[in-house]
């Protein structure tokens, strides 16, 4: 089964400022490799053969260190944005797009087996498939509950709660882009919201190995710190 994925790499990466002002997000370093050559070596072991690559900030460095992927035995092309299109905006103007492919953020590192995760999207005949991590937030405080009189009926001494939230890893089939406007921004959040609308809601598949969204100064020092230790998980 041939795999297409589509890599979006074109944020400012306002977030983990002032790491990106001389690079673009997805090649700050991690180890020996920035984030997104880990992601691209992931994608051509699991068999991805033709990376796309969405792009619009600092393109032209990001193009410049992968050229056309001969090096990692994958074929890399690009798709220039002339303005930021959100999420799921660039998606409309990437052509060839086959019946069903990977869309992910270019800011992941994950131990994600993205092959499985493309073929059972497939064989399920999904429209959309989020991939989902249980995540849990601790509350530092002792939290009050009470009734309508202002009096105490229970308490909870910093409780925690968990909730699914997307990873920025999704497989999609081509009949989304019908629902993508073109040249406007069109985000994730706009593309659930207009699924759920017609009828035709996501599938989740949740994922409870290795991720970390690296979106922020802490997120990109912890990675750093985790890389070596993960490294024959990430990599083989």
């Amino acid at each position: 089964m041939s795999k297409r994925a589509v890599i979006l790499a074109g944020g400012k990466g306002t977030r983990l400022l002032p790491y990106t002002v001389v690079l673009p997000k997805p090649l700050m370093p991690i180890g020996e490799f920035p984030i997104l050559e880990v992601i691209v070596r992931q994608l051509a072991q699991q068999g991805f053969t033709h990376i796309t690559m969405a792009v619009n900030h600092q393109a032209e460095i990001i193009r410049a260190f992968f050229r056309d992927g001969a090096k990692w035995g994958v074929e890399i092309d690009y798709s220039l944005e002339d303005k930021p299109l959100s999420t799921m905006g660039p998606l409309r103007i990437i052509q060839g797009l086959p019946d069903d492919f990977l869309v992910m953020n270019g800011d992941i590192l994950s131990d994600l087996d993205y092959s499985g995760f493309f073929e059972e999207h497939v064989r399920a005949s999904r429209i959309f498939t989020i991939s989902a991590h249980l995540r849990e937030q601790k509350v530092d405080y002792g939290v009050l509950e009470v009734d309508v009189n202002n009096k105490l009926i229970g308490f909870k001494e910093k409780p925690r709660t968990g909730y699914l939230v997307s990873m920025g890893v999704y497989m999609a089939n081509r009949c989304i882009l019908d629902s993508i406007p073109e040249g406007k921004s069109y985000g994730f959040d706009d593309l659930m919201l207009d699924l759920l609308a017609a009828g035709k809601p996501a599938a989740v598949r949740t994922f409870d190995g290795y991720w970390l969204d690296i979106g922020r100064p802490d997120d990109y020092i912890q990675a750093i710190e985790e890389f070596e230790k993960m490294k024959p998980r990430l990599l083989g």
